[in-house]
């Protein structure tokens, strides 16, 4: 969610527009004098060492999950205010995700039938293809 004051808020966690740097650009590819003109491409950029809103624990997923400076750029619109706020959004989303502990995978024996069904199957491929081997005579 994006405050009017240009804050990002991720869940209980609020990053204050002071820690998103904006820089404005001109969009590349086709278009023209407005494109070549416009400053209408937006990158955001969020530094995760120097924030201090976050937490250790948030600083550690986010530097493992998405490194040390989170950057998004954004240029699908003509106009800056409508790039600034997807801009916003898309790095909000991306923040969002990094910020979600992976689960832990715990190693599983794997069941006795499993184990009886796949040497079964492996009974059943060694003797079809024991079967198209030549047949040797014993003249």
């Amino acid at each position: 969610m994006i405050h009017e004051s240009g804050a990002l808020s991720i869940g209980r966690l609020t990053i204050p527009s002071e820690e998103l740097v904006m820089r404005a650009s001109t969009s590349g590819g086709p278009g023209g004098q407005h494109a070549n003109r416009a400053l209408s491409r937006i990158t955001v950029t969020f530094d995760v060492m120097s924030s201090s809103v976050l937490s250790e624990s948030q600083r550690e997923l986010l530097l493992l999950n998405l490194g040390d400076v989170v950057s998004v750029s954004v240029a699908t619109h003509r106009s800056q205010a409508k790039n600034r706020l997807e801009a916003l959004e898309t790095l909000a989303a991306r923040l969002q995700r990094g910020l979600i502990r992976p689960k832990v995978r715990r190693a599983t024996k794997p069941t006795k039938a499993s184990q009886r069904r796949r040497l079964d199957a492996k009974r059943v491929i060694s003797t079809k293809k024991s079967d198209r081997r030549k047949v040797q005579r014993d003249d």
